[in-house]
Formats: C-alpha cells, sequence, structure tokens
C-alpha cells in the first residue's frame, strides 16, 4: 500500500507513502486515495480529513511519468488515459467533498501534487514548500486542474508561470491563489493534534488560524508589474518579445527560462491557461485538459522532453518542432478541441 489511511479522533488522515519518489503517484495510490474519500463521504466517524505525504522532502513530486513515458513512447497513449481520468475524477472529488479536507504542502508539491491538495478547501503551506507546475519543460502542458488555478492568479501570473515553469515558495503560492495558510513546518504535528482535539474555536479553519504565521515577501507580488506588462502578449512570440525589449535581469532570466521548454507545450498552455480563465467550473477545466492531454499523447515532444528531463537527464530535449515559428497556427485550436475517446463524468 502507497497510501496510509486511518481514522481516530473523527479525523480521516490520507498519507501518501512512497518518500523515496517523492510521493509520485501511482495508479494505485489514485484509486487508494478515491476509496477512502468515497468511504468517508457518508462515515459519521469522519468530520474532516487530513490529507499529507510522508518523509521530509516532499508532499508529493506529480504523476509517476517515468510509466507516463513507458506507455507514451511505445504508443500506449490510450492505456495512459485511464490513468489521468481516475486522477482528474480524484481532484474533483476533493474539491467537491462535502467536508473540510486540510493538505499539507511541505516540500515539494508539483504537478499531480497540486491537483491533491490545490483543491482541497485548507490549503497550508510551509518554509519548505516549493510550488510548481513546471509541464512545459517536459513537453506538456499544466493539467490536473493547474490550468483552472493559473486562469485564477492575479494578473498574468498564470502565464508567466506555465510558460516558465517557476517554482513558487509558500509566500509565492499563498500569492498566486495555489494555498491559503503558511505555517512553519515544525508546527505541523500541533495542528495535527489540534485538529484531532477540535478545542474552541472548533471548525478547522478557526484552528488552522491559531497557528498562521506571515510567510514573508512573494517574489511574485513584487515582480507583478513587469510579469503582467511582459506576459499579457497575445502570442508566446509577442511574450518573448516584450521580455526581450525590458531587458531587465529578471525578465532576461525569464526569456531564458521560456526558451528551454516546448514550442509546441508554450503555444498550447498559453492557450489553455487564457481559455481556463473563461469557465465555469473546475470540471469544465478538467474536461479541457483532457482533450489537451489526449492530444499531447499523440505529438512527439512529450516522450521526448521526459527522456531528456527523467530518463537519460541529458537535459537537451530534441523539440519537433524545434521554433515557435514552426509551429502550426492552428495548433492550440487543433489541441483544445481535440476529441476524448470517452467522457470524464459518466
Amino acid at each position: 500500500m502507497s497510501v496510509l489511511a486511518s481514522v481516530s479522533d473523527g479525523v480521516g488522515h490520507l498519507t501518501l507513502d512512497r518518500p523515496d519518489a517523492l510521493n509520485a503517484l501511482t495508479l494505485d495510490m489514485v484509486r487508494e486515495l478515491a476509496a477512502s474519500l468515497d468511504d468517508w463521504r457518508s462515515d459519521a466517524e469522519v468530520a474532516l480529513v487530513v490529507l499529507d505525504g510522508a518523509g521530509d522532502r516532499g508532499f508529493c513530486a506529480g504523476g509517476d511519468i517515468r510509466n507516463l513515458y513507458g506507455l507514451v513512447s511505445t504508443g500506449q497513449g490510450d492505456e495512459a488515459v485511464h490513468f489521468f481520468e481516475e486522477e482528474y475524477r480524484l481532484d474533483a472529488a476533493i474539491h467537491e467533498f462535502p467536508k473540510p479536507v486540510v493538505a499539507l504542502m511541505d516540500g515539494v508539491t508539483m504537478g499531480g501534487g497540486v491537483g491533491l491538495a490545490g483543491h482541497a478547501s485548507i490549503r497550508i503551506v510551509t518554509e519548505r514548500s516549493r510550488v510548481a507546475m513546471p509541464e512545459t519543460r517536459i513537453g506538456f502542458t499544466p493539467d490536473v486542474g493547474g490550468s483552472w488555478l493559473l486562469g485564477r492568479a492575479p494578473g498574468r501570473i498564470g502565464e508567466y508561470l506555465a510558460l516558465t515553469s517557476a517554482t513558487m515558495t509558500g509566500a509565492d503560492a499563498i500569492y498566486a491563489g495555489f494555498a491559503d495558510y503558511f505555517l512553519e513546518s515544525d508546527r505541523l504535528p500541533h495542528l495535527r493534534r489540534a485538529l484531532a482535539e477540535r478545542a474552541d474555536p472548533g471548525s478547522p479553519s478557526e484552528i488552522v488560524l491559531l497557528f498562521d504565521d506571515t510567510p514573508g515577501p512573494s517574489e511574485l507580488e513584487a515582480n507583478r508589474s513587469w510579469i503582467d506588462e511582459a506576459f499579457s502578449g497575445d502570442t508566446v512570440a509577442d511574450i518573448l518579445d516584450r521580455l526581450r525589449a525590458l531587458g531587465t535581469e529578471a525578465a532576461l532570466a525569464a526569456l531564458a527560462e521560456i526558451e528551454k521548454n516546448s514550442p509546441t507545450a508554450l503555444v498550447v498552455s498559453l492557450a489553455s491557461v487564457r481559455a481556463a480563465r473563461e469557465l465555469p467550473d473546475l470540471r469544465a477545466a478538467l474536461e479541457q485538459e483532457l482533450r489537451l492531454v489526449t492530444w499531447f499523447f499523440e505529438q512527439p515532444d512529450l516522450a521526448e522532453g521526459i527522456r531528456a528531463q527523467v530518463i537519460d537527464k541529458d537535459r537537451t530535449p530534441r523539440w519537433n518542432p524545434a521554433t515557435l515559428a514552426e509551429v502550426a497556427p492552428t495548433t492550440a485550436d487543433s489541441a483544445l478541441h481535440h476529441d476524448v475517446p470517452t467522457a470524464l463524468w459518466p
């Protein structure tokens, strides 16, 4: 079992238990989490749920992309779709759960980890939190409801995070809308105990507020002005031109990060975040993301990106197409309207 599930003192406790793999999600873990939540939905013995990760390095580094690489690189994209379907349903179940879900985003929280914690009702970060949606680095696009969160970040912060794959501190995550509260990591055991005791004040949010600290300044907030100026460009190419024109150290650093990433993924991710901004709810965003995911399974950049970043670790992906200029004008529209094999919501 890679998920530890227990009930004590009215608290359902779910712990991702693959610390050697930074608690990366497997299909079995998704199913174990979903089954526990389903059992606890109507269980009078469970008043709230605490979701965390084993070890002190991270909550969850994302999905098991080594397994994804094996499926995509051998033409088994249809098999990979099943994982994403179940994962997205789990993310929606957490978001819609009728009881408070307290997610402890201590340490690395990326990709699929954001899908679990980012949609919880009470989202906590610490000084060790490193939060990101780094999918464009592997020729992919922010998913697990990440486009929904990015689309609702202040100003053009969502576009910046999606295109650069930048990592947020706890303070940044709160500013961007990915988290709600900041606690020093050494206070997490005390918080868990207080949630179990539920003394006055009794609601989970009120209890968390007793431990809430000031996270310090957010670099994202400090950089908001130039980020908004650059990332309001109509296209990825426009954004790059604006970053060059700004010419500051921060703008040029963002430019350099973007230029490392898949041109196809950049174009599609920009369109995805902006489309998600207009969608009515998380479920609609997950439906859009499933179309994008199935489209990416048919493209060469996903397998190549995972190879370069995770398998061979040579950090020199050979993107196809290799430049923004070579990306077809219809690419984003094709991805956004791609047919999916099954309905996400039966």
